[in-house]
């Protein structure tokens, strides 16, 4: 069973595509990263670890050219996270949010932005959460502070959330939002590692009122091989649906 394609319905609401991929800075094989997230056909996807440093605007820009995408907003000015479309969303405004800085850990931010699909508008943001299991804590409590403050009804966050469902930020957040792969499972589960995966440690989360199609690791993508998926990067992708109201 496949997810449903994107499009619009007569009432205005929307089927959105969603995926989240941790990209490991673009370190690794780029042409098949690029291979699969053109695959997934995705309406927006939350990059983590996007590049950072020299150059880094042209080479996000040129993985979303190869993706047949455009570059919504983050990157290093969110620290690491950032949002691509396809040209089906209406840009209504972005916004990258830099996090707190707790001395001796990595800078965290979050890239976020409200779109518009047909009659359905949507508030987007992209993370990815600390390594410090008290910090990560704190922050998924920013994120929901941050969906809450973005002036929408309707809302779609992932990334690497670094810790399972188990954990204590995880379940704040599947406690407050809707865990698109328990609430609606579909193609795999584990999202680390590429090469032996194991643990669902990256998520798509959606608001109350949205209805999530299916989401989960997707397989049998076509022209994807399981060489491009391990090659890609470290992690797996989390590819979502989602019928989003209109507004």
């Amino acid at each position: 069973m496949q997810l449903p394609n994107s499009r619009t319905e007569p009432d205005g609401s929307a089927v959105v595509r969603v995926l989240s991929y941790n990209v490991r800075s673009l370190k690794d094989d780029t042409a098949a990263l690029a291979r699969v997230i053109g695959a997934c056909a995705p309406d927006l996807v939350l990059l983590q670890e996007a590049p950072r440093f020299f150059r880094w605007r042209k080479k996000l820009a040129r993985l979303a050219r190869a993706a047949d995408l455009v570059i919504l907003t983050g990157g290093a000015t969110a620290a690491g996270p950032a949002v691509l479309c396809s040209l089906r969303a209406t840009v209504e405004r972005t916004e990258d949010v830099l996090l707190p800085l707790t001395p001796g850990l990595h800078r965290r931010g979050f890239a976020t932005a409200v779109v518009r699909f047909g009659g359905a508008r949507l508030g987007v943001l992209g993370c990815h959460l600390s390594l410090d299991k008290d910090e990560r804590y704190e922050q998924s409590g920013m994120l929901l502070d941050r969906l809450a403050g973005m002036g929408v009804d309707h809302a779609i966050a992932g990334g690497d959330i670094n810790e399972g469902p188990e954990g204590p930020a995880f379940t704040r957040l599947a406690d407050a939002l809707q865990d698109g792969w328990a609430t609606a499972p579909q193609g795999a589960e584990h999202t680390w590692s590429a090469t032996d995966p194991h643990r669902r440690i990256d998520a798509i989360f959606a608001t109350r009122g949205i209805e999530v199609l299916g989401c989960g690791v997707p397989v049998d993508l076509p022209g994807v091989t399981r060489l491009d998926l391990s090659g890609a990067t470290d992690h797996l992708p989390v590819l979502g649906a989602f019928r989003i109201p209109a507004a």
